[in-house]
């Protein structure tokens, strides 16, 4: 696979430093709300109105297409890091800064929390129903 195949530097950017994650790739089809969509006890999707509605983002690399705004994201990222129940890693295309500020909170508090990257979000279906490592320098495979 080439360099940009992989999530080569020209088409990707970390946003936030963390932990290296790999595990099965969560490609969500909509954007969701954070605050009341995920619960933080157990890393579900629970927002009724979604599409990917009871499927985990524990463990997994999440590929975002967007947010649903709130300023409340934090605090859930925040709580899924501290309950374990966070993504592996996160793949954006829109950068949240309300939700990134979760994981920076985490990395402060000494929480082991997962790296985030920008990514095109036409490069994300190439990723579904894989399994997916993304490094610190956010180099996707």
């Amino acid at each position: 696979m080439s360099p940009a195949q992989q999530g080569g530097a020209a088409d990707r950017e970390v946003l936030v430093a963390g932990n290296a994650g790999s595990g099965p790739a969560l490609v969500l089809s909509a954007p969701i709300s954070f605050w009341g969509g995920v619960d933080p006890r157990t890393g579900d999707i629970v927002d009724v109105r979604h599409p990917q509605r009871g499927c985990s983002i524990a463990g997994r690399v999440l590929f975002l297409p967007g947010t649903i705004g709130s300023s409340s994201a934090s605090s859930v990222m925040l709580e899924l890091t501290r309950c374990g129940n966070a993504p592996a890693a996160l793949v954006m295309h829109e950068p949240d800064a309300i939700l990134l500020l979760g994981l920076i909170v985490a990395r402060a508090m000494g929480w082991p929390s997962p790296v985030a990257v920008r990514l095109d979000r036409g490069q994300f279906e190439r990723f579904a129903g894989r399994d997916v490592t993304v490094a610190v320098d956010g180099r996707l495979s």
